[in-house]
């Protein structure tokens, strides 16, 4: 059996919902399912096929940088929106199932985000161009989970409807100290301050976040209650009130998940309130993408939720309330995306277009994902004591508008 024939047989089982039309590197069309979305692609690497059905994830995506994998109709996101939509939360092709599998058991053997390796693996992403993100986040740079309270939002009200949801969850009183984790270019920490009267401490791996989050605390008149550093949150010793990481648990991986939250509960005073938002997964334990882990983020990983309670519990925390925010990140990553289509030329200039189509891959299959593949935003509020948040959910809705 060809490698051709596996993957049309594949694609015919299971576009059923709007058609995508295949054009092979020999000129043969073939075409899978009927009616709207219809996208066509291109293959023009004869090797292309074999590669999808024994590494989909690392093939496709190295094929669409190259130019080996072309959108004809449509646009990358229209064809990941095709394929997610039908696939779904399955993997497929049997081949693709065993490997999920083995990337599940080398997931939890790793030992990865070691404190050698975690600045390499931070800063090859967040220390590109200063630049790059300014042309598609909103413009306090905010690179996590905005908050939807209506579909007419734009992504600057959401992010900032984030902050707000966040702080009520965090229950603030003046004078507090806060502990920002993986604060990223600082705006998180800046608004605690700000709206709430504390002294924040914002950490990060990134030199470049970190000039830029002390920049603009300087320049908002907030760093005689705001102060960055970069550093290792494992090597933090101070006790807080309260602590807030944003965007920050996927990279800490599986391995380190009890230390992780073995150290919450040493930073954390006897009656403190601490707040993680995370990427997760709703389907159980991923094997998380190949593609993704080489060329976006390094020793990133998506926890299930069943993976971070086991580490929870073990560490004597109590989760006071868990919210999961579902197609909130989906909607961030498609005003991301706009943002970065409509700056694309300047991006290539900063970099390249393989550059270029990399970030277009990444925004669009991760956009995907967050729609169709069980993919969701964690909130997660943690407590030593059981009755260190009010027994009801009134007060955060009565704080996030």
């Amino acid at each position: 059996m060809t490698a051709l024939f596996s993957l049309d047989r594949l694609l015919t089982r299971t576009i059923a919902a709007g058609s995508l039309t295949l054009v092979g590197p020999d000129a043969r069309v073939r075409r899978f399912g009927r009616g709207a979305p219809e996208v066509t692609v291109e293959i023009k690497d004869r090797n292309l096929a074999q590669k999808l059905v024994l590494l989909p994830d690392i093939a496709l995506g190295e094929a669409y940088m190259d130019g080996s994998f072309i959108v004809e109709s449509g646009e990358i996101y229209d064809f990941f929106d095709l394929c997610f939509a039908n696939f779904g939360r399955s993997y497929g092709h049997w081949l693709w199932r065993a490997y999920a599998m083995a990337r599940r058991v080398q997931k939890r053997l790793a030992r990865r985000n070691s404190l050698t390796a975690a600045p390499d693996e931070i800063r090859s992403h967040y220390d590109l161009s200063d630049e790059l993100y300014r042309l598609f986040l909103d413009p306090a740079r905010q690179y996590s989970c905005a908050y939807y309270l209506t579909q007419d939002d734009t992504l600057e009200q959401a992010q900032e409807q984030k902050l707000a949801h966040l702080a009520a969850k965090l229950l603030l009183r003046r004078g507090q100290r806060v502990l920002d984790i993986g604060c990223g270019w600082g705006e998180l920490a800046l608004y605690l301050a700000r709206v709430a009267d504390v002294e924040v401490t914002g950490l990060t791996l990134s030199q470049a976040q970190c000039a830029y989050a002390q920049q603009r605390a300087t320049e908002t008149s907030l760093d005689n209650r705001v102060r960055f550093r970069v550093q290792d949150y494992r090597k933090e010793t101070d006790r807080y009130d309260r602590i807030a990481s944003v965007g920050m648990f996927e990279h800490v991986g599986y391995g380190r998940y009890c230390e992780y939250f073995d150290k919450l509960h040493d930073l954390l005073v006897d009656d403190g309130v601490a707040v993680m938002d995370t990427t997760g997964s709703a389907s159980g334990p991923l094997a998380g993408s190949p593609w993704i882990e080489k060329y976006i983020f390094p020793g990133g990983q998506v926890p299930a939720l069943s993976e971070i309670m086991q580490a929870i519990e073990r560490a004597g925390l109590f989760a006071t309330d868990i919210e999961i925010l579902r197609l909130h990140y989906a909607e961030t990553l498609r005003m991301w995306r706009n943002r970065f289509k409509a700056n694309r030329s300047r991006v290539a200039e900063i970099y390249d277009e393989r550059f270029c189509r990399m970030w277009e891959f990444y925004l669009a299959s991760c956009e995907a994902g967050f729609r169709h593949s069980g993919l969701v935003d964690f909130h997660i509020q943690l407590s030593k004591r059981i009755d260190a948040v009010p027994i009801t959910r009134d007060y955060l809705y009565r704080s996030c508008n």
